[in-house]
């Protein structure tokens, strides 16, 4: 017999009858572990720290540094979600951020399209997620490839528009401090990025988009002969990925007051190291933007409190890196037998 899946609409087996069992409890339980992990990173640093963790200015100060992994994991999360991988984060973001602090009022003198510089710098991250799902999808390269020599692409767009001039510096005050300043007591980096994260959870969840993303994720041919234009969706994935990592580079900009191609330096591996801590697994078909925002947020607090306890910055990197593995054998080892290497 075959029932249609509620989540995604295509034919699958019908499930047998029986009662719960104690494997469900504790998979539930396991569902709540990154939320636990959150919770005594706080509790330790706290501990550690008690009159600077807790402040709220150091609360404030986590959230403005979490707003951009956000931002881009909500996209790196669909397209993972889909069984492929996005490297090509930082290039777009250099590209979409230099595109957009030269068509906004700068130092340069370049010209000044007000508010259309957005949706511009939206558009160039958008079409090179656009390269990026094409050349996937029809020629059949693996996305890690694909997106590695966009991001050279990107990161090649932006040096050219940086050009050998000054570096062009945003003239508007205002528009400078619009990421740190408050609105509800909370930056506006932030709640940009909880906006973001939010018409992501509502696409993962209620659109068709969303569906087939967990359904090509989970098995692409059977996806393919329920009907799913799998070429198509991954091909919109990967342009949503792209105007998510130019949205994070206007932002980058604008904390920075300034234009510059390597912009987006550093925020690939926070987001990837996010997205799987968070549980979202590389093998695609299981996982969530919610799951990401933990992630970004416990990558982020423990960056915080490793530096207010004034662990050596290079010994960040390495406590970082190790979290990344740990996280990557824990998520993996029950599916081992199943997860592709080769993305």
């Amino acid at each position: 017999m075959t029932a249609k899946d509620s989540g995604t609409g295509l034919l699958i087996p019908a499930p047998a009858q029986h009662k719960p069992t104690p494997s469900r409890h504790r998979f539930e339980l396991r569902n709540l572990g990154e939320v636990a992990a959150l919770i005594a990173l706080i509790a330790v640093f706290a501990a550690l720290n008690p009159s600077s963790f807790l402040s709220p200015d150091n609360a404030r100060t986590i959230l403005d540094h979490a707003a951009l992994p956000l931002i881009i994991g909500v996209g790196s999360t669909l397209v993972i979600l889909t069984g492929s991988i996005d490297l090509s984060v930082e290039g777009l973001m250099g590209a979409a951020g230099m595109t957009f602090v030269l068509l906004s009022a700068n130092s340069r003198g370049t010209a000044d399209l007000g508010f259309w510089a957005i949706p511009v710098a939206l558009a160039v991250g958008a079409g090179l997620g656009l390269v990026n799902g094409l050349v996937h999808t029809q020629l059949k390269v693996p996305s890690f490839i694909v997106t590695l020599g966009v991001w050279f692409v990107g990161l090649g767009i932006a040096t050219l528009l940086f050009g050998q001039a000054s570096i062009p510096f945003l003239s508007d005050q205002g528009l400078k401090s619009w990421p740190t300043s408050l609105t509800l007591g909370l930056p506006n980096s932030f709640l940009l990025a909880a906006v973001v994260a939010l018409v992501g959870i509502g696409v993962t969840r209620f659109t068709r988009l969303g569906r087939f993303a967990y359904a090509i994720g989970n098995n692409e041919e059977i996806a393919r002969a329920n009907g799913v234009p799998v070429g198509r969706y991954k091909v919109y994935v990967f342009v949503a990925a792209g105007a998510c990592s130019a949205g994070a580079g206007i932002l980058a900009s604008l904390q920075l007051g300034a234009g510059s191609a390597t912009v987006g330096t550093g925020n690939l591996f926070l987001t990837i190291a996010a997205v799987v801590i968070g549980g979202t697994s590389l093998a695609g078909g299981k996982g969530g933007i919610l799951r990401t925002a933990v992630g970004v947020l416990m990558l982020t607090v423990l960056n915080n409190g490793l530096i207010l306890s004034g662990v050596s910055p290079n010994l960040q990197s390495a406590v970082s890196g190790a979290v990344l593995i740990a996280a990557v054998l824990a998520a993996a080892w029950p599916h081992r037998s199943r997860l592709r290497i080769v993305k």
